[in-house]
């Protein structure tokens, strides 16, 4: 299903729509360049799921933990490169622990799981604008 949102808070109210349908054990993959709003997403994601304390890209530490209704993990993918590489971010340790929200995810899209959650995020018309698709959930 598309989307299109004008503004970060529009972004993060799909967002909350989408975390009111997750049962726990999610895995939930982006798709798109750098300022697409996947950060804001995520946001989004852990608002609706109870928390509210500050959401950060883990460009450096690779993985977040936020405690929330579910307990969410957010990876940065956008440094993994092989195999390996994912395997030494416990990675598969964390599956169906929680919830995973994973950055970059075109680096490891071969690894995902078949029921994965796809969020692809594009350019719009206009700067503000954002084109989301979602798929394996239905809002």
């Amino acid at each position: 299903m598309k989307y299109i949102s004008h503004s970060v808070e529009e972004t993060e109210q799909i967002a909350i729509n989408l975390a009111s349908k997750l049962k726990g054990n999610e895995v939930i993959a982006f798709f798109g360049g750098l300022g697409m709003g996947k950060t804001a997403f995520t946001r989004g994601v852990c608002k609706g799921l109870g928390f509210n304390d500050g959401v950060q890209s883990p460009t450096f530490s690779l993985v977040n933990q936020y405690d929330a209704t579910y307990t969410v993990y957010h990876f940065d993918m956008y440094r993994i490169n092989t195999y390996d590489d994912l395997y030494s971010t416990g990675f598969f340790d964390y599956i169906d622990t929680g919830v995973l929200i994973i950055e970059w995810s075109e680096n490891i899209e071969n690894a995902l799981p078949d029921d994965y959650i796809r969020i692809e995020i594009s350019h719009g018309d206009n700067e503000n604008e954002r084109i989301i698709d979602i798929e394996g959930i239905e809002l």
